[in-house]
């Protein structure tokens, strides 16, 4: 059994906000896994459980049909990790069967980058996870919404729209990062980091 969490905050009001990219990524993983059609909404077709809005089925995990499970938690951000302690308690998972995808501001806009664990980062949403879960030894999916301008509060640029610019960036980078989790799935968190982060650099330069 695995779970991918995306994170985010619910409400019409936060879609397509940098701090959403996270819920962004697990629409495209759902389409990429044939879940959910082109035209189908992951938010109407998933079901309201564990403090989230949650989808499961079937894929490929180490050479054998696993179990997978994608999570958005609907608790906001900030309290991330009631919704991930739920899903992981009820499921009996360790913390390597967890991938969760966020936003983050240390990186340029659109550029990914996996972790087996670490700091939260000054993310809320992460230090929140690593309080519920007692470890910050899990895996994680950043995806880069670059600094905020000069005199614009984080609070204030991370709840923004992207720009027209931004997005170029990435659309794209959302279509990796749901690659980069079937790689996880299928081969582990050392193969995705070592395919995707080297991509990542490879682009930089």
């Amino acid at each position: 059994m695995k779970l991918v969490v995306g994170l985010g905050n619910p409400g019409s009001q936060y879609a397509g906000t940098r701090h959403n990219i996270g819920w962004e990524v697990l629409d495209h993983l759902a389409r990429r896994l044939r879940w959910i059609g082109g035209g189908d909404d992951f938010n109407r077709v998933a079901r309201s459980k564990f403090s989230g809005l949650a989808m499961d089925g079937t894929v490929e995990s180490g050479g054998q049909s696993d179990k997978l499970l994608l999570l958005k938690p609907t608790t906001y951000m900030n309290n991330s990790g009631q919704s991930v302690q739920a899903a992981a308690a009820f499921y009996q998972l360790s913390p390597a069967d967890l991938m969760v995808v966020l936003d983050d501001l240390a990186l340029p806009c659109g550029k990914i980058r996996l972790r087996a664990g670490g700091s939260s980062g000054g993310h809320n949403g992460l230090r929140d996870i690593e309080r519920a879960l007692g470890t910050n030894q899990y895996p994680r999916l950043r995806i880069g919404i670059d600094p905020a301008p000069n005199r614009v509060p984080g609070r204030d640029y991370v709840l923004g729209r992207f720009t027209e610019d931004q997005r170029t960036r990435v659309d794209p980078a959302v279509e990796r990062s749901a690659a980069a989790i079937e790689l996880w799935l299928k081969n582990g968190i050392a193969a995705a980091m070592n395919r995707f982060n080297a991509d990542a650099d490879e682009k930089e330069e």
